[in-house]
């Protein structure tokens, strides 16, 4: 058994620690300082974002508007599902993402895919 105390646990701000990674899932904590913005964004993977501390506000990009919450709460995004979000205060976030890596992802893909999606690329590029 592996255990964090995702209070403590050391995190630098902007900077996401990988706590734990297996074919199911892979578990991310993040610090986001009072004011600060993970810009728009969407994951290959169902996303689970719980805020540890802090206060955040979430904004879905798909007309659901926006949601402020504290410690304790967990949102839960589809795969590709847009979001931004905003540290109100000193906030630190569990990010759940599942299966890891999902469908789509680059880390998804064969050593063969890559290859080939390099050589598609190069015959593309100026």
């Amino acid at each position: 058994m592996e255990s964090w105390d995702l209070k403590t646990v050391e995190v630098e701000p902007r900077q996401p620690r990988i706590l734990a990674s297996a074919d199911d899932a892979r578990s991310i904590v993040l610090s986001l300082p009072a004011g600060e913005e993970m810009q728009e964004h969407e994951v290959h993977e169902r996303a689970r974002v719980i805020v540890v501390d802090g206060e955040v506000e979430i904004t879905t990009q798909n007309g659901e508007g926006s949601v402020s919450a504290s410690g304790g709460h967990l949102f839960e995004f589809d795969p590709g599902e847009r979001r931004t979000i905003v540290a109100r205060s000193d906030a630190r976030l569990l990010m759940i993402l599942s299966p890891w890596p999902g469908d789509g992802h680059p880390g998804a893909m064969t050593l063969e895919e890559k290859s080939e999606a390099r050589e598609k690329a190069a015959q593309h590029s100026p």
